[in-house]
């Protein structure tokens, strides 16, 4: 028997629905069969709909449509009528919107890619012992996924239908101990399984005690450095487990598109190869620790505002290119689920998207795993047939008592609509993830905290999982702190007689670092940004302690002003002072917080609390002013960066618990900068490429026209000419290094596996339509090896970010520059290290929008070996 939250449901739901909290209603559809009005979501299915009529809610419009759902065919796993559902209204906000049709449909599952292993180039990985990191290995999957499918596929056969059902069906908000709970089976004859738990969050396990805050996303890829990237992994992966979490609701991999989006900090920065590299060290790390991993937000969120009620429009080159990137190296990297996201895609929810869901992810990337929806993102009980294998958390809307899944998907198969298989295949997808990473073995424990009740002592058993993790914390919150300026030796810091710090960024909480619910608030260290993807801080070590801590070592008077308001008090006490530390931050999150006016994206781009002001009052009294800048993302800092008396500023991003010792280690020269820009800083916002899509009423949809395309960030300043204040992938050390002896040759392919695809793809063909087509072994093995030396020619120990730049013919359509590798390397005083990037045939392709494959472009591919994206020190041709 199944454990079940909506024992009666009732097939046909209210009359209209709220799809959200923003307001966004259901339409309500009126079948040609009846006079009834239902929500589309539970149109009567045993009705044959070809042509539907749908009034428009607040708008008294009714569209009759037969049109497709998408532009795009629907895949060959999926066999449908030609009809759709088309929502078009007034204001000229609404967009001409698709859903999915209600008709009859026939399923047959996604073929396995099929790839025999190669050894020393493509062998047989399980997910718990990933290939070590910087390997050239392609790790291959395919065997462990078979094993884990052949075990899911025997388990479901004895599952009734209703049992099956509920394996993708959420048990509803607050329903279970974690943010999403998928309800176990009792255990008759055979047939038992425990459930999954799902918990946030990218960063640390959401609303759990004795656990480590790790930091952010973006400031982890700001280290350049796999090494870090993959422990991080690792451990949050270990913190989870130890929790009772099945599915780690991250990475999240989003692009920085829009420099004030609120949710910026969670993702990898604003380039593609920099976020789908994290996003695959990552998931390997968090996998080889045992839990899911989920990737996330499956496509096009790239802003918060009206997150729901927008549409993201994006052409097919771009998104395979740009944001689909992150999600194909997911799933290379053997990632066990994904999250569609709020948004609509091209005019189609994301949870609907049958281009999204069946044929890039499942058909052109070979992806094995399960698609949830984000936390009320399922729209009706037809997107199983468009590729939504699981809705979270379970209800339409949360408490509602209602779902699309559940009841409604038993009685869409009972009548015909969908085809059992396609629920077997479901419930295989799901169950696999369970079995690839392991989990049922007896040892996995138990789920032991309850995020909801937290005071409960009966569910929460107050496990500490946080052991050393943290060493690495720290350690990334340096490696991560990126040296914007510094002049006349100001740092490190050499004994100084007398410092003081001055900002409220520099001290603790008035009240402690779990003052606001989901860090929703702002009055201390900023460590981590706002929303879903935080954790309650075990501690939070300010700036102000550590730094007092150490410089008690050389005697040095510590004073501190921790006003961000009283600019002349400010100014006065920095007055004869060796150095003056000014500590200034900028915040953002997810949109149902909103902060100081901040609906989850920044109104601006402005440092918060006046922080330009104080930088320049305290400035203008003392001579060695050093600015820490804390901050979700880019800022404007033209208004003092040029000062003379500002002698350095260290970005040191939102770092996670250890943010203070981060810092001070930094400062104090115990950690030499190595951080890089994960995105750019310009010098004025209109800058960007992009920017927010504000307005729109409560019924409205907005237009998101994603028209720079390919030139997102740097790619776009590039393009443009456009000088920025500091570029991506810059940053500054206490050492200078020199390059040397560039080097690229070809890498030949011994075992000949797939040469006539490599041959084909020489002489510029496209590569062929097919499954598992974007993820093959000959397009992602290393084609091509670039070496050169690189040699510290300063007086001090430090670590250098080598970055390699291509450089694609003009007749390609790509910007001047993209980042295609990168690698970090440790060297002493005058010594001298080799380093080594290869690079694939995928890295070095442009998408086919026609033929739909990958393809090299014509003419010569050059290559820049620099430091930034505008620092070139070699450069070269592909042979």
């Amino acid at each position: 028997m199944v454990s079940r939250s909506f024992p009666s449901l009732l097939l046909f739901l209210p009359l209209v629905l709220a799809a959200t909290d923003s307001g966004l209603l259901t339409p309500t559809v009126v079948l040609p069969s009846s006079n009834v009005p239902v929500s589309s979501a539970a149109a009567s299915p045993n009705s044959s709909v070809s042509t539907v009529s749908i009034s428009v809610p607040g708008t008294g419009t009714t569209v009759i449509s037969s049109t497709s759902a998408s532009s795009v065919p629907v895949p060959s796993s999926v066999s449908a009528s030609p009809s759709s559902i088309d929502i078009s209204a007034t204001p000229s906000t609404q967009p001409v919107m698709s859903t999915v049709p209600i008709s009859s449909y026939t399923f047959s599952p996604f073929p396995t890619p099929s790839q025999p292993s190669v050894p020393g180039v493509y062998p047989a990985t399980d997910p718990q012992k990933p290939p070590p990191v910087n390997s050239p290995f392609v790790p291959d999957f395919s065997p462990a996924w078979a094993a884990a499918n052949a075990k899911a596929r025997a388990k479901i056969a004895g599952f009734t239908l209703d049992e099956k059902v509920s394996v993708a069906t959420g048990v509803g908000w607050e329903g279970g101990r974690c943010v999403g709970n998928i309800p176990s089976i009792e255990p008759i004859a055979g047939r038992e399984w425990p459930g999954l738990c799902l918990e946030d969050a990218p960063l640390g396990v959401r609303f759990a005690d004795y656990i480590t805050s790790f930091p952010t996303g973006v400031n982890t890829a700001a280290t350049f450095n796999r090494r870090l990237i993959r422990l991080r992994g690792l451990l949050m992966g270990k913190e989870h487990v130890g929790k009772g979490v099945n599915v780690a609701l991250g990475p999240m991999m989003n692009m920085g598109r829009v420099a004030g989006g609120g949710r910026n900090w969670e993702g990898f920065g604003a380039d593609p190869f920099l976020a789908g590299e994290s996003a695959y060290e990552t998931i390997l790390g968090m996998q080889e620790g045992g839990v899911q991993a989920c990737a996330k937000h499956l496509v096009n969120n790239e802003q918060e505002h009206k997150r729901t009620q927008s549409t993201s429009d994006v052409d097919d080159r771009t998104q395979h290119e740009i944001y689909a990137h992150p999600f194909l190296r997911s799933v290379m990297a053997g990632v066990t689920s994904m999250m569609c996201s709020y948004n609509f895609i091209n005019g189609t929810y994301a949870c609907e998207n049958d281009k999204v869901m069946n044929d890039i992810v499942k058909r052109e990337y070979g992806f094995q795993g399960y698609i949830m929806s984000d936390w009320q993102a399922t729209h009706s009980t037809i997107s199983a047939v468009t590729g939504l294998d699981m809705t979270m958390p379970g209800d339409i809307t949360f408490h509602s008592g209602t779902t699309y899944f559940g009841a409604n998907l038993t009685t869409y198969v009972q009548n015909g609509t969908i085809p059992e298989g396609r629920i077997d295949d479901m419930a295989t997808r799901i169950l696999a993830g369970w079995y690839l990473l392991h989990q049922d073995v007896p040892s996995f424990p138990p789920v032991n905290f309850d995020a909801f009740r937290p005071d409960n002592e009966d569910t929460n058993e107050h496990i500490d999982v946080q052991d050393d993790h943290y060493k690495l914390v720290r350690e990334i919150g340096a490696a991560s702190t990126v040296l914007l300026k510094n002049v006349r030796g100001a740092l490190p810091l050499k004994k100084p007689r007398s410092i003081v710090l001055i900002g409220s960024d520099a001290g603790p909480g008035k009240i402690g670092p779990n003052q606001f619910g989901d860090q929703g608030g702002n009055d201390g260290i900023l460590a981590i940004g706002w929303g879903s993807g935080t954790t309650n801080f075990t501690y939070l070590v300010s700036p102000l302690e550590a730094i007092q801590r150490r410089a008690r070592k050389d005697r040095t008077s510590v004073s501190w002003f921790l006003d961000d308001f009283n600019l002349e008090r400010a100014g006065n006490i920095a007055i004869r002072k060796s150095a003056a530390l000014v500590f200034i931050n900028s915040d953002s999150g997810e949109e149902y917080i909103t902060v100081d006016g901040n609906e989850g994206d920044r109104k601006n781009l402005t440092a918060w609390h006046g922080g330009d002001m104080l930088v320049e009052a305290v400035a203008a009294q003392n001579n060695n002013t050093i600015v820490v800048v804390h901050s979700v993302g880019p800022l404007i800092v033209e208004p003092w960066i040029d000062h003379p008396n500002v002698t350095a500023v260290l970005w040191a991003g939102a770092p996670g618990q250890e943010a203070g010792n981060s810092i001070t280690d930094v400062l104090y020269g115990v950690w030499n900068p190595s951080g890089r820009l994960p995105y750019t800083i310009a010098k004025q916002p209109s800058d960007y490429p992009a920017q927010l899509v504000l307005g729109g009423g409560p019924q409205d949809v907005l237009t998101i026209p994603y028209t720079e395309g390919l030139e997102i960030d740097y790619r776009h300043f590039d393009a443009k000419n456009i000088t920025p204040r500091f570029e991506f992938g810059f940053g500054l050390s206490y050492t200078t290094f020199k390059y040397s002896k560039l080097r690229i040759s070809k890498i030949s392919s011994p075992d000949c596996t797939q040469a006539d695809l490599e041959k084909a793809w020489e002489a510029g063909k496209a590569s062929p339509i097919g499954q598992g087509s974007s993820t093959a072994l000959w397009l992602h093995r290393p084609a091509f090896r670039v070496t050169f030396n690189v040699k510290n020619t300063g007086s001090v120990f430090g670590g250098d970010i080598p970055q390699l730049y291509l450089n694609m013919p003009p007749s390609s359509g790509e910007p001047p520059s993209i980042l295609k590798g990168f690698t970090n390397v440790e060297i002493l005083p005058g010594e001298k290290k080799p380093v080594t990037i290869t690079l694939s045939r995928y890295d070095l392709s442009i998408w086919d929008a026609g033929a739909q494959g990958w393809r090299r472009p014509s003419g010569a591919i050059g290559v820049t070996v620099g430091t930034s994206s505008r620092d070139a020190r070699l450069k070269g041709r592909i042979p």
